[in-house]
């Protein structure tokens, strides 16, 4: 892990265009403390099984599926945050919560034109979406950047989950190894925030477990109540769920509770997002579309409620969510525990114009 300095690098002002001569220095500007790495074994065991084939396996324990109610997908929903900017353009890919400190995790490639301290020179969009280097941005309740850090070689952000941990911290999962012919990771990384940090997979910061060997298009999502992470893979041209007990993954044991084939691919429209609760996974589909697109004019954003009990798919719903979004894209699911007052589905979504992204943050209430 290497720590930045001069975070005042053009990419980095919200809403302007990067120049292709931004480095970022050493110039020792205020960061927020390194945690240690997170608890888990330096080597995890790696699954040498191949995936299952099997249309569904599950294990019935109370602990794999807690008793809940499902989100009804076809109410409209609540803007929390709108058209706010990140460090970088680039549009957002995923998000987490941090609810004990109301903070906010989202992530997205790295805008073209910045070149990062140690690298030889400035990288465009599309090399950096290949290479898998990411921005990851800590945000306020409300939406706006407080710090930032980079990740080298981890993948496409497709998801993400925030952990608590014992010591009072967080420890952030998401895609890691990435796919040098995609772009996408072949792996699940576990690591600490460090703000003002380039972190690399492979760093000895990154715990990296692979329970899937030689698939790729990994994605991680977690259940913090429940304690159990839900991985998306890919295989044989084929894409996959497959859910976990969140303490045994992170000890090395990838036995499943369950596996199943993805529901909607049939579709081909792009895969945007995932989160889990309780029985049920979420997942998001679409492109992003215009308001004056023709028909149909609202998108073909669709969100389903998947029985993690069945691998049945309970709701299937297109999704009006925003519609009205300059350039609106669906990015991102997150399940908000909001404590006292019921659980929420988030959805993110970007929106204006390339080289001037913003990211939005709608929900739906739990019944």
């Amino acid at each position: 892990m290497r720590r930045l300095g001069d975070l005042g690098d053009s990419a980095g002002s919200p809403g302007a265009r990067p120049s292709r001569r931004s480095v970022l220095g050493l110039a020792g500007a205020a960061a927020a403390a390194v945690f240690a790495a997170p608890r888990a074994s330096a080597a995890p065991r790696t699954s040498t099984a191949p995936p299952t084939s099997a249309a569904h396996q599950t294990n019935t324990s109370p602990r794999a599926y807690a008793a809940d109610t499902p989100f009804d997908l076809s109410a409209q929903g609540t803007r929390w945050i709108q058209d706010k900017p990140l460090h970088h353009t680039t549009v957002m890919q995923s998000f987490a919560f941090d609810e004990r400190r109301r903070q906010i995790y989202a992530v997205q490639v790295i805008s073209g034109g910045v070149r990062l301290l140690g690298e030889p020179r400035a990288y465009t969009h599309a090399e950096r979406s290949l290479a898998g280097d990411l921005c990851l941005n800590r945000l306020s309740w409300d939406g706006a950047v407080l710090d930032r850090m980079y990740l080298k070689g981890f993948g496409h952000g497709t998801a993400m989950g925030a952990e608590e941990t014992a010591d009072g911290g967080i420890a952030l999962w998401a895609e890691t190894d990435a796919n040098p012919a995609s772009g996408y990771g072949r792996a699940i990384g576990r690591f600490r925030y460090a703000a003002g940090t380039v972190l690399s997979a492979g760093d000895p910061g990154v715990t990296t477990y692979r329970p899937r060997p030689g698939t790729t298009n990994n994605a991680a999502a977690i259940d913090q109540a429940g304690r159990r992470l839900l991985l998306r893979y890919g295989i044989a041209g084929s894409r996959r769920y497959a859910l976990y007990d969140l303490d045994a993954f992170a000890a090395g044991d990838f036995g499943p509770l369950a596996d199943f084939e993805q529901p909607g691919t049939e579709l081909g429209l792009p895969f945007q997002g995932m989160t889990l609760q309780g029985g049920y996974a979420y997942q998001m589909l679409g492109h992003s579309h215009d308001p004056d697109s023709p028909p149909p004019s609202t998108g073909d954003t669709r969100l389903y409620c998947i029985d993690l009990r069945t691998g049945a798919v309970v709701q299937e719903q297109p999704s009006r969510t925003a519609y009205a979004l300059a350039s609106r894209e669906p990015e991102g699911l997150a399940v908000l525990r909001n404590e006292g007052h019921g659980p929420r589905l988030c959805m993110g979504f970007a929106s204006g114009p390339v080289g001037g992204r913003r990211y939005s943050l709608y929900y739906l209430e739990s019944h």
